[in-house]
């Protein structure tokens, strides 16, 4: 921040380390998709001399979207490490995927961070700032994590830096946008025919030297003449930004008396604001153009970096608790003190198997230390920790990630990030500490997935596989959530959106090996009597030798909804032999569960047995079995069968501008609102009661109908009837051999 020149230091595509925690810094990066976020990270790359091109590694592995998946889909779907070396600093770089499915690796990258750049267009973001974007931002502001905003595609055409900057302080100023100010203006060269005009360097406000790097190298040159007034009313306004938040109260009166203040003090200044969260300053940036060594504003960027935002020894650690949850006290990131470090990421690598990118909050990781592994997640039955957790394992090699190489690493300190490969049965989220002294971080927010996936495996050789490659799955994506449906018999992947259910089905098929195939969601269904109706079932068959006799009545009738299916004997002298009621109790319950209509369990009926007959010889428990169950399908023939589908409790979180087409939306899927509410920052919670059938695609509906600005929960409340003619359909497609809602 100071306009000085740097030298490259390091060889390219090494693997910088990190003695102390003052010399590391970590850096998340935050944006939409396509804002540029990866083309930056390989541009500090190249600057700080991890490489020796634009994206590449010494043995020609790109530096990130170098999974297969990435590559693929020509865009990021998960959190990536590039570390580099800058000033006697060690950055860890944290790519984020700007897509609203993969938020739960967005969260990763902040928990491991310390500080976050927010990359936004120019071109994308003319009109306003992606809603992740901003939810992102109010998130870091609520921890209080120093954020500055890099601009990117400013010499697209039709772009305006002006413009930008306007948008930057009015989204993440909030009530202050002088805390949102530029530390540089863009110098663009000649403009194209398609108006496109180069960014050939940058302006600094408070050194108004000019930094040209049109020969692809930085260079220092006076500002160009007609500039300095657009300079001075730029540089006076950032100036008393960075006065206002200073800790020197007499600073700004000097500078109201006139007084013209140091560069060194104003950068001193900048760099303690930033540090504390309080500014937020602007820059911009642009890839190196072809041959160069230095991406326009990487410099600046670096600088900002390891001299403006905090070191770990500065961050609020994370609370811990006992595994049993009483609380312990905050770590403290020093590398002599007791080991604190958790899994911020899991992933598996085809030729190593599973590797876990570990932040230490305290003490120093070594390879094949001892450690405890706690986490937070429960077995399938939601009883017990699932197998591993809880118990002692041993650390393997520590290596720095650089591409699709790792660097080897004698140990890990405090502060610092590092991958660690077969660590136990470790999980995303789950917490390392000393031996003998078991501690577990409390865990960060995810967003619970609303967006089912059924799935089956293509064949039987598939079926073993499928399960282990889902616990995989699911082990190492937080925001995913397996469920065996008991109801339908469906295997269910509960995910974020459709890119989210992609990406997952596709690691199934390439990463472990497993041929599945998705189908649709079954609703789970139920069925009922609307009225009483009596049936009489007779099972009389003699053919020769030992027969079948069993002949019973029975009356059903509905009964209040949740009541089940309840049986009652009303047998008078003995026409059903007492050992048999059972057997017709045992019909009745396996032809309800059958169902009867449309194939869905019957609920909610009370079933009487009131006379049969039976036989000395021929009768048996089998025989009044099948009595009982076609007794009730014959009831089911005399009386019109109800179907009850499953409603649930819904609750929208919009901006107020859009209540008014979700309350519409939601009428619309035969939904009752049931009531609003205001929330802060100009939204509106709207509540209403909408059937399972008609939400289950709303997790991308609302997306799309709020501009990725509205979120919603659910909660089961009951089953209740489905309308006559939606009833019907689900009766024709089961007919045809179609899943039922």
């Amino acid at each position: 921040m100071g306009d000085k020149a740097h030298a490259h230091p390091g060889a390219a595509g090494g693997a910088p380390a990190a003695g102390r925690p003052s010399a590391v810094r970590n850096v998340v990066l935050v944006g939409p998709g396509g804002s540029g976020k990866t083309t930056l990270v390989e541009a500090l790359a190249l600057t700080a001399g991890a490489v020796n091109r634009a994206g590449r590694v010494e043995d020609g592995t790109a530096v990130s979207d170098y999974d297969e998946i990435e590559r693929r889909r020509q865009r990021s779907v998960q959190l990536s490490l590039v570390p580099v070396a800058w000033d006697g600093c060690k950055v860890n770089l944290l790519d984020t995927p700007g897509y609203a499915d993969f938020v739960g690796e967005l969260r990763a990258g902040l928990r491991a961070a310390d500080a976050a750049l927010f990359v936004v267009s120019a071109a994308q973001d003319a009109g306003s700032v992606a809603a992740t974007t901003r939810a992102a931002w109010e998130e870091c502001a609520m921890v209080g994590m120093p954020r500055a905003i890099v601009v990117t595609h400013l010499d697209t055409a039709r772009t305006s830096y002006r413009e930008m900057n306007r948008i930057c302080a009015e989204t993440f100023g909030g009530e202050d946008p002088d805390a949102v100010l530029p530390l540089y203006l863009p110098v663009l060269g000649p403009e194209a025919a398609d108006g496109h005009a180069p960014l050939t360097g940058l302006t600094g406000l408070l050194s108004r030297r000019i930094l040209d790097y049109s020969s692809g190298e930085r260079v220092e040159l006076p500002p160009a003449p007609g500039q300095e007034e657009t300079l001075r009313s730029a540089r006076e306004r950032l100036l008393e930004g960075i006065i206002a938040e200073s800790e020197d109260e007499s600073l700004m009166d000097r500078y109201l008396g006139g007084e013209d203040i140091g560069v060194a003090t104003l950068t001193d200044d900048l760099e303690r604001a930033v540090a504390r969260g309080s500014f937020h300053p602007v820059l911009t940036a642009a890839p190196a153009a072809e041959g160069a060594r230095q991406g326009v504003g990487t410099v600046e960027l670096l600088e900002l970096v390891t001299r403006g935002f905090p070191t770990p020894l500065e961050r609020t650690p994370p609370l811990l608790t006992t595994p049993s949850g009483e609380p312990r006290p905050a770590p403290v990131c020093d590398p002599e003190g007791p080991l604190v470090a958790e899994v911020v990421k899991t992933a598996s690598d085809p030729y190593v198997g599973r590797v876990s990118l570990v932040r230490v909050f305290s003490g120093t990781l070594r390879p094949d230390d001892p450690v405890h592994l706690c986490g937070h997640g429960l077995d399938a039955a939601g009883r017990a920790p699932r197998p591993g957790h809880g118990a002692e394992i041993r650390v393997g090699a520590l290596t720095s990630p650089f591409g699709r190489r790792q660097h080897p690493l004698d140990r890990c300190v405090a502060g610092d990030l590092a991958c660690v490969a077969r660590l136990g049965e470790a999980e995303t989220g789950d917490t390392l500490s000393a031996v003998g002294d078991p501690v577990l971080i409390e865990p960060w927010a995810t967003p619970d997935p609303l967006l089912p996936l059924a799935v089956r495996a293509h064949g039987r050789a598939d079926e073993d596989k499928l399960s282990q490659g889902l616990a995989r799955l699911v082990a190492e994506d937080p925001t995913l959530r397996l469920e065996q449906n008991p109801d339908t018999g469906q295997v269910v992947l509960w995910c974020l959106g459709e890119a989210h259910q992609e990406v997952a089905l596709e690691r199934l098929r390439g990463h472990y090996g497993v041929q599945v195939d998705a189908e649709p969601h079954r609703v789970p269904l139920r069925e009922t009597f609307a009225g009483r109706a009596t049936g009489r079932g007779r099972h009389v068959k003699q053919s020769g030798g030992h027969g079948q006799f069993a002949i019973c009545e029975i009356e059903v009738e509905p009964l209040p909804p949740g009541s089940g299916v309840e049986f009652v004997d009303k047998v008078v002298g003995g026409s059903v032999p007492r050992q048999f009621v059972p057997s017709v109790e045992k019909g009745v319950r396996a032809q309800a569960a059958r169902g009867l209509a449309a194939g869905f369990p019957l609920v909610d009926v009370r079933v009487t047995l009131l006379d049969g007959k039976a036989h000395s010889v021929d009768s048996s428990d089998a025989a009044f079995q099948t009595a009982g169950a076609l007794a009730l399908r014959e009831a089911a023939s005399d009386v019109r069968i109800q179907l009850l589908e499953p409603v649930y409790e819904v609750s929208v979180l919009v901006p107020d501008d859009y209540v008014g087409p979700v309350m519409s939306d939601l009428s619309g899927r035969r939904g009752r609102v049931v009531g609003t509410e205001q929330s802060p920052g100009g939204r509106t919670l709207v509540r209403a009661e909408v059937p399972e059938a008609e939400v289950g695609r709303y997790a991308v509906d609302l997306r799309s109908l709020s501009h990725g600005t509205g979120r919603f929960d659910r909660a089961y409340a009951r089953h209740e009837a489905m309308p006559p003619q939606v009833a019907d359909r689900v009766r024709a497609e089961t007919a045809d051999g179609a899943p039922g809602a």
